[in-house]
């Protein structure tokens, strides 16, 4: 229940999302790169995820490795978006905050991560796969909670209010973590858990630990190739711009959009749950990522208002297509998830899964700064698309490069 409670509050904190957006577009009056640019900052403290994992599994605070991190997690997510609602008035400050929000969702989803790897360690992908499920299902869930109203709100009331009405959703973490079930360290436990020589023992092991698993070719290579398949470009930025200066798209409208998207990522949890769990990998990345470059080019079509030739209308053709492109998108990443969670060894499951999935985070970081110098090259602006359909091609084009490198991952049915 604490897991589920915690990626839900994940989905539900989408409630800023669209306010942030506006918020650097309109009131910073910042460029498709420049907001490009300050979304991969902020994304930076889920590169270093592993330290979160390290200091879970290591320093016990008040004799709890779990249920402490996650009321403190609560509190610097309830500060960040405080500090939105109030004082933040520059690109810097925004930032800052922002990275605030995102250290601490970073930190609560390591905790429940590893809880979630300590269960599914020894099972079958389908059991694995069905845990995954819960965990992304929940979030998705919170997502279609928040979808509709992260538009309106911000439509009726600015998007202050709306930082401020988020303030209030991380201390659901805060609270939740009462139903951890965890064994409380007595103070002779603690004490030696935090300081000397067995402190600097554990780490010293943890350290080795963590560098002989990660340099093994079956967890190597794999892990290779989720960093490559995440870091191909992306031109979000640049589609968010088009879509609500040039398309004028009103923040309601995309308040919609978003509860499609958060109920097409629900159905792509389910799609793979039910369907693709004991899919052999390869098969899954190389299907999902041909559809998804070829629907990603559709985006073309609504760039240059081809759509309403054959009697679409902007709105719908967006609402469609951000339907199928999600579904697939999600149903994708979760054979990562899954993968990630097999390969982890006992007693080091917060750290070795957070350094996975700190580097598939760190690919996907990439692909969005090389997204936002491919958006400054090719002159896209807040108010000049001209060059917006070649931008959308050579993004969709690359995220075909790393399939030539599906030989890194295992050759195997889900669950063998």
């Amino acid at each position: 229940m604490a897991v589920a409670i915690v990626y839900f509050v994940q989905g539900v904190l989408g409630l800023a999302r669209l306010a942030v957006s506006f918020y650097l577009k309109d009131d910073l009056h910042l460029d498709p790169a420049e907001t490009a640019v300050i979304s991969g900052f902020s994304s930076l403290p889920w590169l270093i995820k592993p330290i979160y994992g390290f200091i879970s599994d290591s320093i016990p605070l008040y004799g709890y490795r779990r249920r402490s991190y996650l009321i403190l997690s609560g509190f610097l997510g309830t500060l960040s978006w405080s500090l939105m609602a109030t004082v933040v008035n520059s690109k810097y400050g925004a930032g800052f905050s922002i990275l605030l929000g995102s250290l601490s969702v970073a930190f609560s989803d390591v905790v429940v991560d590893s809880m979630v790897v300590e269960r599914a360690r020894g099972e079958s992908q389908s059991t694995s796969g069905s845990l995954q499920s819960l965990c992304w299902g929940s979030s998705a869930f919170g997502g279609i909670v928040s979808a509709y109203f992260s538009g309106s709100l911000v439509d009726a009331y600015g998007v202050r209010f709306v930082f401020g009405i988020t303030a209030f959703l991380p201390l659901m973490t805060s609270a939740v973590a009462v139903l951890v079930n965890e064994h409380r360290l007595t103070p002779g436990e603690h004490a030696m858990s935090v300081s000397g020589s067995g402190f600097i023992e554990s780490s010293i092991q943890h350290i080795k630990q963590l560098w002989t698993s990660v340099k093994q070719p079956n967890i190597f290579l794999p892990t290779l190739f989720i960093f490559l398949w995440q870091a191909t470009p992306h031109s979000e930025s640049a589609m968010f711009f088009f879509i609500t200066n040039k398309l004028g798209f009103t923040p309601g409208f995309l308040g919609r959009v978003k509860l499609v998207t958060s109920i097409a990522s629900l159905l792509g949890v389910g799609i793979y749950n039910y369907f693709l769990k004991a899919v052999h990998l390869r098969k899954i990345f190389l299907v999902t990522t041909i559809i998804g470059s070829a629907l990603g080019m559709t985006q073309v079509l609504l760039v240059t208002g081809l759509n309403r030739q054959f009697g679409v209308s902007d709105e719908w053709f967006s609402i469609g297509d951000s339907l199928i492109i999600t579904v697939l998108g999600q149903a994708a990443f979760m054979p990562v998830l899954v993968l990630a969670a097999k390969l982890c060894p006992p007693g080091m499951e917060a750290t070795l899964f957070a350094t996975l999935m700190s580097i598939s985070n760190a690919g996907s970081v990439t692909g969005g700064l090389v997204g936002a110098g491919l958006t400054k090259i090719f002159g896209v602006t807040r108010e000049s698309f001209g060059n917006l359909p070649l931008l959308i091609i050579v993004c969709n084009l690359s995220s075909l490069l790393p399939l030539p490198l599906l030989g890194l991952l295992p050759d195997e049915t889900g669950d063998s």
